[in-house]
């Protein structure tokens, strides 16, 4: 086995800080993973539901991949420029003396805020549920330009 010293700059790489204690936060994290059994740490990391932001002239247009939710069990609220998405994905239970050889699906509530550039009528919001795929139509705010008449006194 050769010991070869290692000098920061050399052939090519450069030392970065912060991305080793990115991969040390990383390794810690699944060694605790794999000592703990709870459910919550084997929850994959990240946010939910997905989100997809578009907009044309007349509307910003947000696209949420929501699987197996039922349209009743979501709530959209806004508040200033941000658009608030609060449901709960329930999963019915598979019946009473069934034992699970693997279990991914899990029921969840979630909660996701998101913020839009520019201000939108709160009062025209529409939203459509299909096929696991909310689509929230937001009209924006800002007037088109219209031509005023001057009427006489």
């Amino acid at each position: 086995m050769t010991i070869i010293k290692w000098r920061p700059g050399r052939s090519g790489h450069r030392f970065d800080p912060f991305s080793e204690m990115q991969r040390l936060q990383r390794e810690m994290h699944r060694i605790y993973d794999t000592l703990t059994d709870s459910q919550e740490a084997s929850r994959p990391a990240g946010v939910y539901p997905h989100l997809n932001i578009t907009e044309d002239e007349d509307n910003y247009y947000v696209r949420a991949e929501l699987p197996g939710v039922n349209p009743e069990d979501i709530e959209i609220t806004t508040q200033d420029n941000d658009l608030i998405i609060n449901g709960e994905r329930k999963i019915p239970l598979e019946g009473e003396k069934v034992s699970y050889h693997r279990r991914e699906r899990e029921a969840r509530s979630f909660r996701r805020i998101t913020s839009l550039p520019n201000h939108f009528d709160s009062g025209k919001v529409a939203a459509v549920c299909k096929n696991g795929l909310l689509t929230i139509t937001l009209p924006k705010a800002a007037a088109k330009a219209r031509q005023i008449d001057v009427k006489p006194a």
